[in-house]
């Protein structure tokens, strides 16, 4: 596995593109701020470099490179694995009328299964239900292949999200990377760091990913009385205190963000499914408390591996990035930590990320975690 990166500033060029050009039809995770995605020529330029590559963009709420978070601009990884190979599939949620289920199925199902090892999705993050799309692949996905991810960011704006492959980035699209070869060593795992407190309430009514009440009373209502004067900040601040969620009494709770809100109706707007019955209870958290949370997760996805990781993959939340502030990069650091050194490290900060619990191989989305895709060949 060859492994090359570089990064592009706003209002500056790349830095070092000539070890691309080495580069035999390599995979390119292209992560980057939405205003710079936006540019007429953001793909013929990523193209220019490396004219055999497959070319795969995101929007993002922050950039990782190595031990560094970047805000305003585009980075680049490019993969060359020597004894594996990879399948890229796309579609588009509005050619599925939002039926987010049947696109997962659908996608998954154009995929091979002989060898296939991981399914790695680089998904919209704006307006997709993060929950049916990952229910979709795991039906069609089969139990010996892994599947991990993030959506798309648009730092705290909440406005759109783009990601495309192999053309300039555009709304709705799904990109799925199918991984293949018995050479290849695919772990994931995530984790949190995030405390409930107050009062545990029972959703009495949703519909999917929209949550209308709690213990019988309008959602919004309540949660706007928790913010007080953080209220008028919604949907951002909601960022800062996300929602337990738990759906059965032996499973582990997801944490929910929100998206969106809704004053008409007093409802909001998740990230993935909030299911009627399931108790609820807000969230908190520190920058410690993040930080170990991130080494925690790198420490999952690194247990029983065989060979130490070439890339770590990370999707970390926007909303564990607005509580480290000025000290984000210390998840990465503490992810560095764990992973080692000589792993090189790409990634961005997400609105869901997608990965199992450590005790199963069955995907999940969540909110407010570190998710970790450690490869090595």
């Amino acid at each position: 596995m060859r492994i090359v990166q570089d990064i592009k500033i706003k209002g500056e060029q790349f830095l070092n593109v000539e070890p691309f050009k080495k580069l035999k039809n390599p995979l390119l995770l292209v992560f980057g701020n939405r205003y710079m995605l936006e540019e007429d020529d953001i793909y013929k330029e990523i193209k220019k470099i490396v004219p055999s590559g497959h070319i795969v963009f995101g929007s993002t709420s922050g950039e990782i490179l190595e031990d560094a978070v970047y805000n305003d601009s585009v980075v680049v990884t490019a993969i060359e694995f020597e004894r594996s190979s990879f399948i890229i599939k796309c579609s588009n949620v509005y050619d599925y009328n939002n039926n987010d289920a049947l696109l997962g199925e659908k996608l998954m199902e154009e995929f091979p299964t002989k060898d296939l090892k991981h399914v790695f999705v680089v998904s919209e993050g704006s307006i997709v239900n993060g929950s049916a799309l990952i229910n979709g692949f795991e039906r069609k996905k089969g139990a010996s292949a892994g599947l991990s991810g993030g959506l798309c960011g648009d730092d705290a704006r909440f406005e759109r999200t783009l990601a495309s492959y192999n053309e300039n980035p555009k709304e709705g699209e799904i990109i799925a990377i199918g991984f293949y070869g018995e050479a290849l060593e695919i772990t994931s795992a995530n984790y949190g760091g995030w405390t409930p407190f107050g009062p545990e309430r029972i959703i009495t009514k949703s519909n999917n990913n929209v949550l209308y009440e709690l213990d019988g009373k309008p959602a919004l209502d309540l949660y706007k009385n928790y913010l007080g004067e953080k209220a008028k900040d919604l949907p951002e601040s909601a960022l800062l205190y996300p929602l337990s969620v738990k759906t059965k009494v032996d499973e582990e709770p997801i944490v929910r963000t929100i998206l969106n809100i809704n004053h008409h109706d007093n409802s909001m707007v998740l990230a993935g499914d909030v299911p009627e019955g399931s108790k609820v209870q807000l969230m908190m958290s520190s920058v410690d408390d993040i930080a170990n949370g991130a080494n925690k997760a790198a420490k999952l996805a690194m247990e029983n591996r065989k060979t130490k990781p070439e890339l770590s993959l990370l999707v970390s939340c926007i909303g564990r990035k607005l509580v480290m502030d000025q000290r984000t990069e210390e998840e990465i650091e503490e992810v560095k930590s764990v992973v080692g050194k000589d792993s090189f490290i790409c990634g961005f900060y997400s609105y869901g990320e997608m990965a199992p619990f450590s005790e199963n191989k069955t995907c999940r989305l969540h909110n407010q975690t570190m998710t970790l895709t450690l490869f090595s060949e």
